[in-house]
């Protein structure tokens, strides 16, 4: 009853051109690996990325901050603090390590941007199309009416109206939803990792470096002792 292959060509064959005329080719076939991380990303952890960098300034301090190459195998899994870690222990400038970093967070934040504007584009266009397949098909009925067969008629035109709007409100809108919370998780992390590396250069108390980035999360999710000092 809900089964008609003509309407979801029409609304999915659609959407997806109206993908292809409105972005660069190029950037289009990217979007899918960004899409997919709403289902394989595993959940970031702030801090357990706080406790990392604890550990580095720990390090740094007893030990020096060219000690912290020693400690690359323990960040693999946190690609911008390693990034920031090597930059440091090069002799790089702090403004220097914080300029880069900040290029990356940019990046990461702008094709983020891009994908989710992708999702809500088709979650415009889908509707659209889905109200197009509709006149197309009132037309079609309109051009052989007859009483007996316009509830028929109807029940098939207006199809393609309810795949459009289950497309949109099914899949579109909750992807690129999922995707900025998943976003704005990432960029919290990423923004701790530069805070910390930098507090680590410029040799701050782990102590501090852990009071300060602690505060980048809600008052829940601080660790009990760090509440109650």
């Amino acid at each position: 009853m809900f089964l008609d292959m003509p309407s979801v060509f029409v609304v999915i064959g659609g959407s997806v051109s109206a993908i292809f005329i409105g972005y660069p080719l190029k950037t289009i076939f990217s979007v899918h690996k960004t899409v997919l991380i709403t289902f394989t990303a595993k959940e970031r952890s702030p801090l357990k990325v706080i406790e990392q960098i604890v550990a580095l300034s720990e390090a740094a301090r007893r030990e020096g901050l060219l000690s912290l190459e020693n400690h690359m195998d323990e960040i693999d899994d946190n690609p911008l603090l390693a990034i920031g870690i090597r930059m440091a222990v090069d002799g790089m400038s702090p403004e220097v390590v914080e300029s880069i970093m900040n290029i990356e967070i940019d990046s990461v934040n702008r094709r983020h941007n891009f994908c989710k504007s992708v999702l809500i584009n088709f979650a415009k266009y889908a509707p659209a199309w889905g109200m197009l397949g509709t006149v197309i098909g009132l037309v079609i009925m309109l051009s052989d009416f007859s009483p007996d067969t316009v509830g028929a008629g109807m029940s098939v035109a207006l199809i393609t109206t309810f795949y459009g709007s289950i497309v949109a409100n099914l899949f579109c809108l909750p992807w690129a939803d999922k995707l900025n919370l998943i976003s704005e998780e990432e960029l919290m992390c990423m923004e701790i990792t530069l805070r910390g590396v930098v507090a680590i250069q410029t040799g701050e108390n782990p102590r501090i470096i852990k009071q300060k980035l602690l505060m980048y999360l809600p008052p829940s999710q601080r660790p009990v002792d760090t509440e109650e000092a």
